[in-house]
């Protein structure tokens, strides 16, 4: 195995995420299968409970109870009020009731005139799990690139605002667990393009100055494979040009403008995607790997479609 894959596979608790668009659900769902695939007993979380895992896992839904999809491999979907609950049942010794409602819209009240209220039952319960050693690893399919700070300084921001007293020695454990860089890390995923490279590189830049979580990894995500070698690019200009075309031509019947123009479209969006990948990994520091997973072009159901990720990353980490 690759010098990195234990920066991956032997954290505890692995935030994914990325800009909107570039496969960050997928990339999870892949690095859980593949945990689970080496015997880990694995947790998948989605943060937003509004997001599209349950296409990725191939179920009609996933909830905050956490639901076996796979042999090793669980699942659960966060909920305010459920966290809420089990926070107040494990913490304050509440007892379990049937709906509470009225104190979750409460909650909410005070969350949105209070900073990291409501991320800290996120990123608590995600804590909590491995504080209690439930799961050999917990993935977390988190905010986007714009919202996942708040949830990774959530228990930093409470900390600083609330010197003592219960909030603070319950944010304090937490803030352990997350500034344990052999136990926590984030996965960056992104796409071989100018904007998803652009919010990445701000993100990381964030991530070192205002939380005390550890880049473990960034996944380019959706890579276009190299259509040509050294000899056959030469070939393949070659062709291009008016003579080749009309000794092709000359030779097999055949006008293949067409064909052509569209391989020169692909070796062009090749090398765009290099350049961009070329930026990405000038922004990493030498011991943080740039991961690449293929673009598929093959049609696949998205379940499918996870699964072909996790084959790609684990031929990846296997080199």
């Amino acid at each position: 195995m690759a010098d990195y894959t234990p920066s991956l596979l032997n954290k505890r608790l692995v935030f994914v995420t990325g800009k909107g668009g570039v496969g960050k659900t997928a990339v999870s769902v892949a690095l859980s299968l593949l945990a689970a695939r080496k015997g880990m007993k694995t947790l998948l979380c989605e943060a937003d409970g509004s997001g599209d895992l349950p296409t990725y896992l191939g179920v009609d839904s996933v909830k905050y109870s956490q639901r076996e999809i796979v042999d090793k491999m669980y699942a659960m979907s966060m909920n305010t009020e459920d966290a809420l609950r089990e926070y107040l049942h494990i913490f304050m010794h509440v007892p379990v009731v049937g709906r509470i409602g009225p104190l979750a819209n409460a909650f909410d009240f005070v969350a949105s005139a209070a900073p990291g209220v409501k991320e800290i039952l996120i990123t608590g319960k995600l804590c909590y799990e491995v504080r209690e050693k439930n799961y050999d690893i917990i993935v977390v399919d988190s905010a986007a690139t714009g919202h996942v700070i708040s949830h990774l300084a959530a228990p930093q921001v409470l900390n600083s605002l609330v010197r003592v007293g219960l909030v603070n020695s319950q944010t304090q454990w937490m803030l352990d667990i997350l500034s344990d860089h052999d136990t926590t890390g984030l996965l960056v995923v992104a796409t071989p393009e100018e904007m998803p490279v652009t919010e990445s590189i701000d993100l990381i830049d964030k991530v070192k100055s205002e939380t005390t979580v550890g880049l473990t990894a960034v996944v380019m995500n959706r890579v276009l494979p190299e259509l040509f070698s050294k000899p056959e690019e030469e070939a393949f200009d070659l062709l291009c040009t008016e003579r080749g075309r009309q000794e092709l031509l000359d030779a097999t019947g055949m006008d293949t403008a067409l064909l052509l123009q569209a391989a020169r479209l692909a070796v062009e969006l090749r090398r765009t995607s290099t350049v961009h990948m070329d930026r990405m990994r000038d922004a990493l520091d030498s011991d943080t790997p740039l991961i690449n997973v293929p673009y598929f072009f093959d049609p696949s159901t998205s379940d499918v479609l996870a699964g072909k990720v996790a084959d790609a990353l684990g031929e990846e980490l296997a080199t």
